[in-house]
């Protein structure tokens, strides 16, 4: 299976086979077992490239053992991209797909997708905010699309899995002093763990929003902030939330807070 603009085709004849397109020359991002993201330039656009080969039968059995999906592939971003656009959540743009093979084992699939330009993710742009509190109207404007986001992945079968704030890149052409509360744009990115399923279960509700919780925890949000995130993502009002619906948020908080010490380490 080969989806790539004929142009790219004809360049690297990838009709011979995957081996001129893994071959491609680039900076490495990050490289693990069986994963490899480049940054290469082509025709004077700049694209990334996530190239996928078997990670083998120990591997996926070692995920399946430990009750955790294996990511075999690139085909789980792919589709979650697609997924992603159809529910109208900004996110990385797709150029080509491909895989050879049928053994999950030893597939070889890649997933290539243009870089987006003048973005900063939200882990840097609010890194400062502890000791440079931001405009009241941005903040507010941020946490109100993030929480969007988040329910409307969870409304409709998907979970990140890696659903922390580095994760979302906040546009800010014209400098970050511009950003205008009324249009904040934020790209959801690093789909390759994403799950869709008719319907989410709950215990990968509570990872994910845990993960957000988690990852903001040193940028200081105030109790009014984390209130208004759990507002607009129940979309219900916050009464009905601390009667109904208390069980949820103690777990994600207590998650939120185990993974907060085990990270930084602390008893």
């Amino acid at each position: 299976m080969l989806m790539l603009p004929d142009k790219w085709i004809r360049k690297w004849q990838l009709e011979k086979g995957f081996e001129r397109l893994f071959a491609i020359k680039g900076e490495v991002f990050s490289e693990q077992q069986g994963r490899k993201t480049i940054g290469f330039t082509y025709d004077k656009e700049q694209y990334f490239a996530k190239f996928h080969r078997g990670i083998g039968c120990k591997e996926i059995l070692g995920d399946i053992f430990r009750l955790r999906m294996p990511v075999v592939g690139a085909q789980n971003e792919w589709k979650a991209i697609l997924h992603l656009k159809k529910l109208n959540i900004d996110t990385i743009e797709l150029v080509g797909y491909g895989k050879s093979g049928f053994n999950p084992a030893r597939l070889n699939s890649f997933v290539i997708t243009k870089e987006l330009k003048n973005t900063v993710s939200l882990e840097d742009f609010c890194s400062k905010w502890e000791k440079d509190p931001p405009d009241f109207l941005l903040k507010r404007a941020i946490i109100a699309k993030v929480a969007n986001i988040a329910r409307i992945l969870h409304q409709n079968g998907v979970n990140h899995r890696d659903f922390y704030i580095c994760h979302f890149l906040l546009n800010n052409k014209g400098g970050s002093e511009k950003i205008d509360p009324a249009s904040v744009l934020l790209y959801l990115i690093d789909l390759h763990r994403a799950q869709i399923r008719r319907k989410t279960p709950v215990r990968w509700k509570i990872k994910d929003i845990a993960s957000l919780f988690f990852s903001s925890m040193n940028i200081k949000l105030s109790k009014k902030d984390l209130f208004r995130f759990i507002k607009i993502y129940t979309n219900k009002p916050l009464r009905w939330v601390f009667d109904e619906d208390k069980t949820f948020w103690n777990k994600v908080n207590k998650r939120a807070v185990k993974t907060y010490k085990k990270f930084h380490k602390i008893k």
